[in-house]
């Protein structure tokens, strides 16, 4: 069976290089111009990776990226753009991207990066049978199957890289973290723009976690984190 890939762009000129190409290497693709009715495209052409561009009309990529993400949380996104700030690249991370490719990009780029995200997907996918269906810690509990969750009687919708840092914390916890081995096993790579997004999860998960007073996430500088969960919690 042929990889499936929703391709969301409206620039026509590089929509169709980018499509003819991908299906001259063996890719499935659907090319839509906008992201209407999103939820339901993606439920019914079940796509392996979706390619965004971000500047899109009526919704932009970024919006689409988190709709996606509610629905699919272990679907890969890689969102394309013009856009260079550093706010714009850890935005889009925190939309629900795990990967972002800046215009203009060769072919041959892109289709490493589907492969990459693929191969980090299927990976995934493979080792879910050790992921446990329940992690209880005082008042808060973790899904890590469902991407969910549930502090101070609020259930809360992760992302995929909120939930596989918040399992490495778990499997590690009371333990010192070191910062680039959680880059390199998140990411793939150490670098600043991956460095810049962590520092954003972090803030991220120690709100979700401030529910429960006997659990922390201390940053150890130059070194990396270390989760604390009291004993009488675990």
């Amino acid at each position: 069976m042929k990889t499936r890939i929703l391709y969301i762009e409206d620039e026509p000129f590089l929509a169709r290089i980018v499509k003819e190409t991908l299906e001259l290497k063996g890719y499935e693709v659907h090319h839509k111009t906008d992201g209407t009715r999103i939820t339901e495209l993606v439920g019914d052409f079940r796509p392996d990776i979706c390619i965004l561009d971000v500047m899109l009309p009526n919704t932009d990529g970024f919006s689409l990226g988190n709709m996606i993400r509610n629905t699919h949380p272990r679907l890969p996104i890689i969102f394309l753009t013009a856009k260079t700030q550093t706010e714009d690249v850890i935005k889009g991370f925190a939309s629900g991207g795990t990967d972002y490719l800046k215009k203009p990009f060769s072919m041959e780029e892109l289709m490493v990066r589907i492969e990459n995200q693929l191969r980090m997907a299927g990976a995934e996918k493979n080792n879910t049978d050790n992921v446990p269906e329940e992690i209880v810690m005082g008042k808060v509990r973790f899904y890590p199957r469902k991407y969910e969750l549930l502090a101070a009687d609020k259930v809360i919708k992760l992302s995929n890289r909120e939930s596989q840092i918040l399992s490495i914390f778990c499997n590690n916890r009371n333990n010192t973290i070191d910062r680039r081995m959680l880059l390199q096993t998140v990411w793939g790579d150490d670098s600043f723009f991956n460095s810049r997004n962590l520092d954003v999860y972090i803030r991220k998960l120690r709100e979700y976690l401030s529910a429960e007073p006997n659990i922390e996430i201390i940053t150890l500088k130059g070194k990396g984190y270390h989760f604390v969960v009291s004993a009488s919690v675990i």
